[in-house]
């Protein structure tokens, strides 16, 4: 089915962290969202309501996994090895997710740990924690709503911390009937709410990306929220982040830290050595029994297993032409060495303040742009210049060098092995958004026009459920 995110994330407590407002599709207003921030369910029933109504359900192919997919020069086209057989395409679009494949820690006797365990994004939902000692892995986005989730039906639980995270206030509340009639019946309400909620995220890039000093107002504010919401100074010294607000993906709750605060809840901070049995040994020596395991430690975003499935015209995977230098791609959108392929939130399309459906609906257009392109032109195939590429890259980290994720003193996800940031848009979405507007034929290199009677592959959405 569709979904995505929420279709697979259904951990107790799954909710957007983004404005419900802002996190939605453009066309596709809802006057109906129950609260300001969104839950796992309302979200996906959204998804699957605007699919239906659109009727693109029936152009995808569910339950179908893609082995491979290899650029055949010689026909100028996508050739696609399925679990549902092979196909072809003319043009491949990547919506691979960015945070689609689950990342498991590398823990000496994680496979043989003898109780319940599994990842937020593939929650057992067979299994009944009430009761258990429970041990959740990893404080991230996900981690944190997980626990104040499931605190009040496990008997203990075990939160292991490699790094602690700053965290805002949540502002979240119920809509009124009054404010959901207004959004529904008078003309402009919810798009100016939209658009207010926009105005006021975009104002967070001048501390992310521009001047790191203009963030010290949201560490005074998490500060502020560590002092009133933590009675132990020990604790309060465990969830003090000892980098600059900003540098790792700042969190929202308000109940992560009054769980932390419960008795029943042990904050542990030693790292992890190694499990054995039904026990979690830290590198201290302590040995904590449990009876489930929580695996919240995110996903693959630099070094997603489909980048091994999609092969260039040399017949080099994206994985390894990424290994040389680094995620690179024009515009998040177009890698150099792949005709006809466009990636959704490919490299430095990321987010740290606002909405992704932004960034990917300025992407889709890109794309439906250089579509439209290619057929008006007759063009068989487009590939970035890699003299472009290079200098669309090369001013990316120009400006990223000095933002708070590169100058903020801590080691996050956002950089790869290259310590290079690959993952984040260094600017305002508004500017993505302008440069996105038309596809610029003039930074590609283009075939000869189609022959007569070539081209015209059907278009599918290929989808993998569990």
């Amino acid at each position: 089915d569709v979904g995505g995110t929420w279709r697979d994330n259904t951990y107790p407590g799954a909710a957007c962290d983004v404005p419900s407002h802002l996190y939605s599709y453009s066309f596709a207003l809802n006057p109906n969202w129950t609260r300001s921030f969104s839950r796992q369910s309302e979200i996906e029933d959204y998804i699957r309501g605007v699919a239906k109504e659109a009727g693109v359900l029936d152009r995808h192919v569910f339950n179908c996994q893609v082995t491979r997919a290899a650029w055949q020069e010689e026909h100028s086209r996508w050739e696609l090895s399925t679990s549902e057989g092979t196909m072809t395409a003319d043009v491949l679009v990547g919506a691979f997710g960015a945070l689609a494949e689950p990342s498991l820690p590398s823990i000496e006797g994680i496979d043989d740990f003898e109780g319940e365990m599994f990842h937020s994004a593939q929650w057992n939902h067979d299994a009944d924690l009430t009761g258990k000692r429970v041990a959740v892995i990893g404080t991230g986005a996900s981690g944190i709503q997980i626990v104040p989730a499931i605190a009040d039906i496990a008997a203990h639980i075990d939160v292991y911390q490699r790094t602690a995270p700053w965290l805002l206030p949540r502002f979240d509340r119920p809509f009124t009937r009054a404010e959901r009639w207004a959004f529904r019946n008078i003309p402009g309400v919810l798009w100016l709410a939209r658009a207010g909620i926009y105005a006021a995220r975009e104002t967070q890039v001048l501390g992310l990306a521009k001047n790191p000093r203009l963030m010290k107002l949201f560490e005074l504010i998490s500060r502020a929220k560590i002092r009133t919401e933590i009675k132990d100074p020990e604790l309060r010294r465990k969830v003090t982040p000892n980098f600059r607000i900003g540098c790792k993906r700042m969190l929202i709750a308000n109940d992560w830290y009054p769980a932390l605060d419960r008795d029943d809840v042990e904050l542990v901070t030693a790292g992890i050595r190694e499990i054995d049995g039904h026990s979690i040994v830290t590198e201290d020596g302590v040995a904590r029994d449990v009876d489930a395991i929580v695996v919240a430690t995110g996903f693959h975003v630099t070094d997603s297993p489909m980048f091994n499935v999609v092969c260039g015209a040399d017949g080099r995977s994206l994985s390894e032409t990424f290994a040389d230098k680094g995620m690179r791609a024009y515009k998040g959108t177009a890698v150099a060495g792949y005709p006809n392929l466009f990636v959704l939130i490919g490299p430095n399309t990321g987010l740290g303040h606002t909405s992704m459906v932004y960034m990917i609906e300025s992407q889709l257009n890109y794309i439906v742009d250089a579509i439209d392109t290619m057929r008006s032109e007759r063009i068989a195939r487009v590939e970035v210049r890699r003299d472009v590429q290079d200098a669309y890259n090369e001013e990316l980290q120009r400006k990223l060098a000095g933002s708070v994720w590169m100058t903020g003193g801590c080691a996050s996800w956002y950089l790869d092995a290259h310590g290079n940031n690959t993952t984040l848009w260094p600017d305002f979405t508004f500017r993505f958004r302008r440069m996105t507007k038309r596809f610029d034929i003039e930074a590609y290199e283009t075939s000869p026009p189609l022959a007569a009677g070539t081209g015209g592959h059907a278009s599918h959405s290929l989808g993998r459920t569990n």
